[in-house]
């Protein structure tokens, strides 16, 4: 899939190239993409992405996502 950025996105055209259609919640998307975390996520095995997802169904805040999502991602 090609992006044009100088037109806008439709919605969950970003996501669409990382999930190949598949399913995550917006919520930990948004905060994967904060955290240029995506292609971390995509990288860990299905079982370990799944993990993940049922971990964020807890998750009540912006911040819970974010401080969360901001654990996972190895630092550098």
């Amino acid at each position: 899939m090609r992006i044009d950025l100088l037109k806008p996105f439709k919605k969950g055209e970003i996501m669409e190239k990382y999930t190949n259609g598949g399913k995550i919640p917006v919520g930990l998307g948004l905060a994967l993409e904060e955290y240029n975390a995506m292609d971390y996520f995509f990288s860990l095995s299905t079982q370990a992405q799944q993990q993940i997802i049922d971990r964020t169904h807890m998750i009540q805040s912006k911040n819970e996502m974010l401080a969360y999502v901001q654990s996972l991602v190895p630092q550098k």
